[in-house]
Order: C-alpha cells, then structure tokens, then sequence
C-alpha cells in the first residue's frame, strides 16, 4: 500500500497530462503547485521507488515510427496478479497495464519495433506465466485521453 499525502496526489494529478515540455520541467511543475523544484524531484523518485509512478516519458505513435502495437488481455488468478504484473512491467514495450474486474482481468498495451518482437514478448509472457493470454490488435484506432483523479 502506497501513502500519499495531499501534496502527492497534486503532483500526480499534474503530471498525468500537461508535464512541462522545458529545459527544467520540475522547476515549472513545481511553480504551479508551489513548490519548489526539490522537492517535486525528491517526491517524484519517491513516487517511482514506492510504485506510484512506472515511468515519465513521452508517448510516441509506434506505427509512425515503423513498429507495431497490441491490447492483450490476460486470464490471471486473482491470488496471481501481482506476480503476474510483475513479469509484464519487465517489459520496456509495455504500457498502460491496469486490473479489470472481468474474467480477462490483466490488460496492457504492447508496442514493439516489428512484429517478430511482439509475438516474442507475447510468447515469453505466455510461457513464464502459465496464463492465457488474448492478442487484440488495434483494427482502427480511437484515440482518447485517459486522466485518474487521485484524491
């Protein structure tokens, strides 16, 4: 279980959409919640350490840039799910990995630089795990903006 002070839940709710693109983002991130670029550095890597925050980084379209991408769903037993989340998030070529109450109760998005690369996570995801694992890839895409409220 993660503590987070009411301080945390503004800098997490910030950086969710409009992080600074500037030479010292923290700095400016940090003037608009008023505090000082330290601090916002110091609470980030706290963040990240304790799991709050996986990673902050750009999203780059992957078919523009020549990859590919998948929704996969995951079957895990409930008393598995953190294991299994834990192989997932090794992946550098997953993102947005949430738990759904479903019966594929495990969903992430998979990019990668080619198709042979994806269906090789798919597989070794698949083998380490024992889970079944559903392959959705994108049809047609519709792109929408997804922001968590933390209170």
């Amino acid at each position: 279980m993660i503590s987070l002070d009411d301080v945390d839940k503004k800098i997490l709710n910030a950086v969710q959409l409009d992080f600074p693109l500037e030479h010292r983002p923290f700095a400016v991130l940090g003037k608009s919640l008023g505090l000082k670029e330290e601090e916002v550095i110091k609470r980030i890597r706290r963040l990240q350490s304790e799991g709050a925050i996986r990673r902050i980084g750009p999203i780059i379209s992957t078919k523009k840039t020549g990859g590919v991408s998948t929704l996969v769903a995951m079957k895990v037993p409930e008393e598995r799910v953190d294991e299994v989340a834990g192989i997932i998030n090794e992946y550098e070529e997953v993102s947005h990995n949430y738990l759904r109450p479903a019966n594929y109760n495990i969903w992430f998005t998979l990019s990668a630089e080619n198709e042979e690369r994806m269906q090789e996570i798919l597989g070794e995801i698949s083998k380490e795990t024992g889970c079944e694992v559903m392959n959705l890839p994108t049809k047609r895409l519709f792109k929408i903006g997804v922001k968590f409220n933390i209170r």
